[in-house]
């Protein structure tokens, strides 16, 4: 009988557990989410908080909860929880700590072995740091595997054939890049290049930097001093953030933020991807240039690489993707979850230590690329038949995309919107599986802009709507069963051009939007928002039931328990009313 090794990514910004028990490869849930942030706190009543909790006491309590402590591993430092200090192997083991206990939890006995990854770029101090981590959480550390190694793993665990792969992993707060062979189960690093200091958090504080000089220049007040407002600002700048990554704008508000003059002062503002990019533009630029240097060292050039990996949280920023494409001319691969792969991978190096067979990683993707056709141009020449991918293949299911776009003439009131599948940069080459118009536009100049919106299920039906920016008119269609109907269909050339009534606007400045995606928890994600921009104004007494609620409501949420959400909905509104009136 094998020995059960557990396989633990121990994360910037979150942490996972996995375990591969009777040759079934499982990422272990904890009240129904298999991320644990990687918060640390302490309550009210000195008690250790965990994941979660600690993070939705972080905007409250920013004094009593540490974040992102991966990037001071390795570090001669002390980190200040509450009224103690404690060095960040401390603070690792507790998250570790907490790993060990889902997984016991779910296997039925104790567990005192671990495989866990670190990045590829971490120097030995820093993998030191996290072996003494896991000494002090009660694990032995039976081996420490690279990250990008866990996730080529994750991916290629049954490959026999040779592959050379690229694993581009950008999680919260490190990047590194990483060329590995694959032949016959061995997967081999062979250049690796990046930052440790590099990631999804930095890309967090361009919009809090962003924010702050906001309400400098508008409400006259410098927020940088108050730890509270800071730690909200956070919290707001990480949920727009991951908006922009599947929505063309974020609406960024949070009420009672500051006070002036004896006067609440609220913050309202848009941020649109665009603006977000050029951010953060920078960073990726960084990332390229790591890019080239892994390649330089394995004296290899982009073409020799069969497959891009995308790990890590902040590979959802469609930028990476876009960059990437362009450098490579292939389309980087995430159908394996970019948060979860690196677990999965510890999870297969600790099966085969153990002495366990592995059964090949399966996940739900979109086989086909879905969007719509605008204005633009195909290898320098002019059409009105431009394909602009809004979903793309091998997307984990189920998803939601959108993209904006703008009418191409003064005075358009009529937008037809034509929905296809296919890959081919020229839409009419692609299978057109759907059209619609929206009629009533308003009367304007051209670059009225439209948000069209994809919701694909795990049933295959394809959910699309376009909505009027400026004034919210919306249509919507419902297409059935286009994955399955898509395997036996043929690309259809010959059907009639039609006209084009939008172009991708990519001069526009920002306004609102909201998703348009099909999300029946769409309420209570807003109302969450909503009550955590409120913690600060509330006693404790309401602080503390708020605190607890939320993370009763995200637990619902992400198990699906109707029931429990619209419990937990209820009371979180009644404490919202009260607090409001």
């Amino acid at each position: 009988m094998s020995e059960i090794i557990i396989g633990i990514d121990l994360g910037t910004t979150n942490s996972e557990v996995a375990v591969v028990q009777d040759g079934q490869l499982t990422v272990i849930k904890d009240q129904g989410s298999a991320l644990l942030p990687s918060f640390v706190g302490l309550s009210d009543n000195n008690e250790i908080l965990v994941g979660e909790t600690a993070k939705n006491q972080y905007a409250a309590y920013p004094e009593r909860t540490i974040k992102s402590i991966k990037r001071s591993m390795g570090e001669d430092v002390q980190v200040v929880m509450g009224e103690q200090s404690y060095t960040p192997q401390e603070i690792s083991a507790v998250i570790l700590k907490r790993l060990k206990a889902i997984a016991e939890q779910h296997l039925g006995h104790s567990v005192t072995k671990a495989v866990i990854t670190v990045p590829a770029y971490f120097s030995d101090t820093q993998r030191q740091a996290t072996r003494e981590a896991g000494d002090i959480a009660g694990l032995e550390v039976v081996r420490m595997i690279n990250e990008p190694t866990a996730a080529a793993l994750s991916y290629e665990s049954d490959q026999k054939t040779h592959r050379r792969v690229m694993v581009y992993d950008l999680g919260g707060g490190t990047f590194d890049v990483s060329v590995v062979n694959i032949e016959n189960d061995v997967v081999e690093v062979i250049s690796s290049h990046g930052n440790n200091h590099l990631g999804g958090d930095d890309f967090d504080q361009k919009i809090i930097d962003f924010l702050v000089d906001h309400l400098k220049e508008k409400q006259g007040i410098d927020v940088e001093s108050s730890s509270k407002t800071m730690a909200r600002l956070v919290r707001a700048a990480e949920i727009a953030k991951r908006t922009l990554s599947d929505q063309p704008f974020a609406h960024i508000e949070e009420e009672y933020i500051a006070e002036k003059d004896g006067q609440p002062i609220h913050l309202s503002i848009e941020l649109d991807r665009k603006n977000f990019e050029a951010m953060i533009e920078d960073y990726i630029e960084d990332t390229l240039e790591s890019v080239h240097i892994a390649l330089s060292d394995a004296q290899l050039t982009a073409s020799d690489i069969d497959k891009i990996l995308l790990v890590g949280g902040s590979t959802r920023v469609p930028l990476v993707r876009e960059c990437l494409q362009k450098k490579f001319g292939m389309e980087p691969h995430s159908e394996v979850h970019p948060d979860l792969c690196v677990a999965m991978g510890a999870a297969i190096q600790a099966a085969m230590i153990g002495g366990a067979k592995v059964s090949t990683v399966l996940v739900d993707v979109t086989p086909y690329t879905y969007g719509t056709s605008a204005i633009g141009h195909i290898n320098g020449e002019y059409t009105p038949f431009m394909y602009c991918p809004i979903i793309h293949k091998n997307t984990p299911l189920p998803v939601s995309k959108s993209e904006v776009f703008a009418t191409s003439s003064d005075g358009q009131e009529v937008a037809e919107i034509n929905i296809y599948q296919g890959e081919d940069p020229d839409a009419l080459n692609n299978i057109e599986i759907g059209k619609f118009t929206v009629e009533g536009l308003k009367d304007v100049e051209a670059g009225n802009r439209i948000v069209i919106s994809l919701n694909l299920d795990l049933n295959g039906v394809l959910n699309v709507s376009a909505k009027e920016k400026d004034t919210g008119l919306e249509k919507t269609i419902t297409i059935e069963n286009v994955i399955s109907r898509f395997e036996e269909a043929q690309l259809d050339t010959a059907r009639d051009r039609i006209d084009a009534f939008f172009a991708i606007n990519a001069d526009e400045d920002a306004s609102d939007i909201a998703p348009t995606g099909k999300d029946e928890h769409h309420e209570a994600r807003s109302l969450i928002e909503k009550a955590q921009g409120m913690l600060e104004k509330a006693n404790n007494e309401d602080r503390e039931d708020m605190v607890n609620i939320i993370e009763a409501l995200n637990a619902a949420i992400e198990a699906e328990d109707t029931q429990k959400i619209a419990e937990n909905v209820e009371q979180l509104s009644d404490i919202l009313y009260y607090l409001e009136n």
